[in-house]
């Protein structure tokens, strides 16, 4: 895949990642040790299952872009500069294309950064990490399916850009929204009453909650598919139709 092997010749900025991730993973750590130490079992979990969030949350989290940072950018200023009609004329699908990208991008940031955090925490910390393989093939289909939904919901912010001409503004209102709605400041099951309920509902919670469940088996993984599945496909068809509405408007003004 061209999006892994592009990724894979940033070593430095990789390896700085990993420090980053682990650094924040033990600051987490210790917030969540002594807020589980007040609240036992909160949100449903215990001390060990929330660390076992913790450094799972720092290991996904370039895997399925919470914060952003991918192909949107690159996308959104192709728009900017008029260099997307030479794109939507080649015979390649243009939502498809930039998919594989970000798929290729994801796999490496899974074994390149995701990996030592989880690591390292497993060593440092009691987790509740489970010894079953079926289990952890499971909390893999599932982050396939949050890398899906991360991509549907940055595909439709760059493509934006074609009304706004810089998505820069959107780009930062739904970093924010996956910061907060995706667990990974705090686990969903946190928020209270209506509020946990909404947040849960949202695409977000397929990034980070909805993986994290299925590896802590606190959620039934066909459930959560199906959750992730919908929101993937939803989300996709919303990009496919704006795409079409944008490339419609490409000719036009280019005929």
């Amino acid at each position: 895949m061209s999006g892994f092997r592009r990724h894979a010749t940033y070593r430095a900025a990789t390896a700085a990642g990993v420090f980053t991730n682990t650094v924040f993973g033990l600051i987490m750590a210790y917030v969540f040790i002594a807020l589980w130490d007040v609240r036992p079992h909160l949100g449903g979990y215990d001390q060990a299952q929330a660390l076992t969030y913790v450094w799972l949350g720092q290991s996904l989290l370039m895997v399925v872009s919470v914060m952003g940072g991918g192909f949107e950018d690159e996308l959104i200023e192709r728009i900017r500069t008029g260099d997307i009609a030479i794109d939507l004329y080649r015979p390649a699908d243009l939502q498809l294309w930039w998919l594989a990208q970000d798929a290729g991008r994801a796999l490496f940031h899974l074994l390149g950064r995701g990996v030592v955090p989880l690591v390292f925490g497993a060593f440092f910390f009691d987790l509740a990490l489970p010894t079953d393989a079926l289990t952890w093939v499971a909390f893999l289909v599932a982050v396939a399916l949050g890398v899906l939904v991360s991509f549907s919901i940055r595909y439709l912010v760059a493509l934006s850009a074609f009304w706004l001409l810089d998505g820069a503004g959107v780009a930062q209102i739904v970093w924010i929204a996956g910061l907060f709605c995706s667990g990974m400041v705090l686990p969903l099951n946190v928020f209270p009453g209506v509020l946990g309920e909404v947040v849960r509902a949202l695409p977000w919670s397929s990034l980070i909650q909805a993986p994290v469940d299925v590896l802590l088996g606190t959620a039934d993984p066909l459930g959560t598919y199906a959750f992730q599945s919908a929101w993937a496909l939803a989300l996709l068809a919303a990009g496919r139709l704006v795409q079409s509405v944008a490339t419609r408007r490409v000719v036009v003004q280019g005929g």
